[in-house]
């Protein structure tokens, strides 16, 4: 059965290892970011490239995911497929290539339209080229990902 909070929405209260594998209840785990996470675009980057940088990729899915929901119609699918990478990266981490290549996959894709003008110093090119590389060849240990350009 599924943890639920006050309003008896699903939660799950268990504590996480880094990749964001449930532990059992009572073990230490690593702290998620919080659910309302409201960071605005340059921070919420900063935020993901330093929990990426730490080995972190599910909980920089989380603050991907967060800016994502929060973000402008026109923005949106460029949040979406960031937050995808770093699912895709959590995948490859878990030993999930078949996962990882999927999700990459679509990200990439989903992100090519933001390649001629991306917003917030994001290096689109970069990533897709990134994200293409890891999904054909998702059994190499990924290199480090840079999301903004330096």
């Amino acid at each position: 059965m599924r943890d639920r909070d006050e309003s008896g929405r699903p939660r799950n209260a268990r504590p996480r290892d880094a990749y964001g594998r449930p532990l059992p209840h009572g073990a230490t785990g690593i702290p998620t970011m919080p659910d309302n996470i409201d960071l605005p675009p340059e921070e919420a980057l900063a935020e993901a490239q330093a929990l990426l940088d730490a080995d972190r990729p599910f909980h920089a899915h989380e603050v991907l995911e967060a800016a994502w929901k929060a973000s402008p119609d026109g923005e949106r699918e460029l949040w979406r497929g960031l937050a995808q990478v770093a699912v895709g990266l959590t995948h490859l981490r878990r030993g999930n290539a078949r996962g990882a290549e999927a999700l990459l996959t679509r990200a990439a894709e989903r992100l090519v339209p933001y390649e001629d003008a991306p917003p917030h110093g994001i290096d689109v090119q970069g990533i897709v080229k990134h994200t293409r590389e890891l999904a054909a060849n998702p059994h190499d240990d990924p290199v480090e990902l840079r999301l903004t350009k330096p």
